[in-house]
């Protein structure tokens, strides 16, 4: 049985660029998508935003109460602030407890007992971790919080764990291609070598979307649903 996650929200009249305001209030902007009916705009108190994030990830249905209306939501969509370290926008998807959705959840190794690292490990190698989430389909009850694969299986080079080694609970289907590695396995010196080769472990990323730029989509994809 899934522990009930919980998240008390307002209504809220403050969209576009003025809802600066909402986050000097302390709160976190927020949409709420509902099967092609009018998305609700509302407001969340920023901290218990936060730790419920933590807590339910993409993955763990939420009970959103607040303005007379309940619904059961899956966290859709966040957007940070990485500068201040704040969350600056929420999407919540309501969903039916009779239908299933799509969404991710984070995959880990399992060992044996009374181990905290893989063979390899153990044994000086290095093991690369290629994938953390996978997609999943279930019925919002029968969501996982978490995937597991046996790390005990990675003794040596060149060992992989692909996505089909994952322990599935029954009501789950996995969407993502079970020939995606999770985990490999690698020698200390051949991994230097190649990152060597390559200059370094540097990772270049893309400008990540401002959160105004966030709002203003989630505000436009609301008010087109009022429209309809």
């Amino acid at each position: 049985m899934q522990e009930v996650v919980t998240v008390e929200y307002q209504k809220r009249e403050i969209t576009g660029k003025s809802v600066k305001q909402v986050r000097a209030s302390g709160h976190v902007p927020a949409v709420i998508h509902d099967h092609g009916k009018p998305s609700q705009v509302v407001q969340v108190e920023q901290v218990h935003m936060v730790k419920t994030y933590r807590a339910a990830g993409k993955h763990h249905p939420v009970s959103l109460k607040g303005d007379g209306k309940n619904y059961t939501a899956i966290i859709k969509n966040v957007t940070f602030d990485p500068r201040r370290n704040t969350m600056t926008h929420v999407v919540f998807n309501a969903v039916k407890a009779d239908q299933k959705v799509e969404t991710t959840v984070p995959v880990r190794p399992k060992f044996a007992e009374g181990n905290e690292q893989s063979p390899a490990e153990r044994a000086g190698l290095i093991v690369l971790h290629n994938t953390e989430t996978v997609e999943v389909e279930a019925l919002p009850k029968d969501l996982p919080d978490v995937l597991e694969f046996d790390a005990e299986e990675l003794t040596a080079v060149g060992d992989q764990i692909t996505v089909a080694k994952l322990v599935v609970p029954q009501g789950v289907t996995v969407k993502t291609d079970s020939t995606t590695v999770l985990a490999t396995v690698f020698e200390p010196s051949a991994l230097q070598a190649a990152n060597d080769a390559a200059g370094g472990d540097a990772e270049l990323e893309a400008p990540a979307e401002s959160a105004e730029g966030e709002e203003e989509a989630a505000e436009t994809a609301s008010d087109k649903d009022k429209a309809e």
